[in-house]
């Protein structure tokens, strides 16, 4: 009978339930990771509710950092951030591929196994957002001096803007807020960021979101001047910006605004 181990959400839930996998030594294909809310009840399965354990989580990290390498962590990371349902399934697939390989390390060069490339592409698309995103966040000042962005991901791509934006301005008290998610991350000046999942029931913290400092409608004014400048209408190409620049992003940047 097969066991499908039902986790959170998150990289902490994922690597939990790889643990509980791992430690059974099943074979491949009698196991298997769903995530909480998206599971489709199958015939002659057996499901096992695994809760986060950070211990566990730390244990399966260490395991692919010292047996496949930090590449191939990577990949896997940015793959259990993905929004697909299905991911760790194929967590759980690559690693107990590599499991059989000679040369683990080389566990993502093998692209003809369907988990290797099911988790290749999610990390893929993971990575891009992220990437697209480190250029596309736009701060604003609030008037606690705090610099305050929105974003609305696809992926949940908060801990990959974290370790950019702490590099980026690590003595500035600042946050990004996930709004499909109702996250944040948050980062203390000089210290590291952290992820805090928001709970305000009755939309306050919206309220203190839209007190701005003195001289920040000001600064966006300028901004949004700026771009309208430099823009060269008889070389407007809308088809050509949307793929620079496309439409899902702009609402939550300054120069868009309005």
């Amino acid at each position: 009978m097969k066991t499908i181990y039902i986790c959170t959400d998150s990289v902490t839930g994922i690597f939990s339930a790889v643990y509980e996998a791992w430690k059974e030594r099943r074979r491949e294909g009698a196991s298997g990771i769903a995530i909480r809310g998206s599971v489709e009840p199958q015939l002659f399965c057996e499901y096992r509710e695994i809760p986060e354990n950070e211990s566990r989580a730390e244990a399966v990290m260490r395991m692919i950092l010292t047996n496949l390498g930090r590449d191939v962590y990577h990949h896997i990371y940015y793959a259990a951030l993905s929004r697909d349902d299905e991911k760790g399934e194929a967590i759980l697939g690559t690693l107990l591929a590599a499991r059989k390989l000679g040369q683990p390390r080389n566990i993502m060069e093998h692209l003809g196994n369907p988990a290797v490339e099911k988790v290749f592409e999610l990390s893929r698309s993971v990575g891009n957002e992220a990437h697209l995103l480190t250029g596309f966040v736009r701060f604003r000042e609030l008037e606690n001096g705090i610099l305050f962005a929105d974003i609305t991901p696809k992926n949940q791509v908060l801990p990959c803007l974290g370790a950019h934006f702490q590099e980026r301005f690590p003595l500035e008290n600042w946050m990004i807020r996930d709004k499909n998610r109702s996250m944040f991350v948050v980062h203390e000046a000089g210290k590291r960021w952290v992820l805090v999942q928001e709970e305000d029931p009755e939309g306050r913290m919206d309220e203190q979101l839209l007190h701005l400092s003195g001289q920040e409608e000001k600064m966006q004014a300028l901004w949004r001047e700026f771009c309208d400048t430099i823009a060269i209408k008889e070389r407007l190409n809308p088809k050509c910006q949307r793929t620079h620049l496309p439409l899902r992003y702009r609402p939550d940047m300054t120069e868009f605004a309005g």
